[in-house]
């Protein structure tokens, strides 16, 4: 009779989704040869609209930083515009995929350079506030984490159909607080993965 497999988690060799920048934290000097294929700066030559910076912290359940989490992002154009098959609309920004990807660093920090997205069509037609898909990969995880960023500055987070399905109280750790620097919005969106204060997360 065969027995069970052992159950594995999704890290922590998270280098192996990010060695194209060119460094393997176990080993210091070994570089890569090749392009990056998912990056934390996602603006392009052709991508229109206001260029922003996001940044923030992932903490554990005790509010100790996360140093070797990956953070995915998903996005739709400053148009509205996903770059998906789906979406056969038009898209002049033909180089912005609206994906990319960053390590924390060791005070558990990520960022990510990109531009402002749109509105996009949400259930039953009605829009949805601007708004980035967040994925987070990290030690003891058995799957991806997935949640929502949403501006500070935009009014439509009042009629935004999926921030509504949220308890009032909860809402805010979706929103990323707006600052300027250097003359550019930057975006501060902290992430909890447990505990107090805990980031709201999805079911996909």
């Amino acid at each position: 009779m065969s027995e069970i497999t052992p159950s594995q988690t999704v890290g922590p060799f998270f280098a192996y989704g990010l060695t194209p920048k060119g460094v393997c934290q176990w080993r210091p000097n070994s570089g890569f040869d090749w392009k990056e294929t998912a990056g934390d700066n996602l603006i392009t030559p052709d991508a229109s609209g206001e260029r922003i910076r996001i940044e923030g912290c992932i903490t554990d359940g005790d509010g100790a930083p996360i140093n070797d989490a990956m953070i995915e992002i998903w996005q739709a154009d400053a148009q509205g515009r996903y770059m998906h098959p789906r979406d056969n609309r038009s898209i002049p920004n033909a180089r912005f995929k609206g994906f990319g990807r960053s390590a924390t660093d060791k005070s558990g920090v990520f960022g990510f350079s990109t531009v402002k997205p749109g509105a996009v069509p949400g259930p039953n037609g009605k829009a949805q506030a601007p708004h980035i898909v967040v994925c987070i990969y990290s030690r003891g995880m058995l799957r991806q984490i997935y949640t929502r960023l949403y501006f500070s500055d935009e009014s439509a987070n009042a009629s935004d159909p999926i921030l509504a399905l949220i308890p009032p109280d909860r809402r805010d750790t979706l929103v990323a607080k707006k600052q300027m620097r250097g003359g550019q919005n930057v975006y501060r969106f902290d992430i909890r993965v447990q505990g107090k204060d805990e980031t709201v997360f999805f079911d996909i």
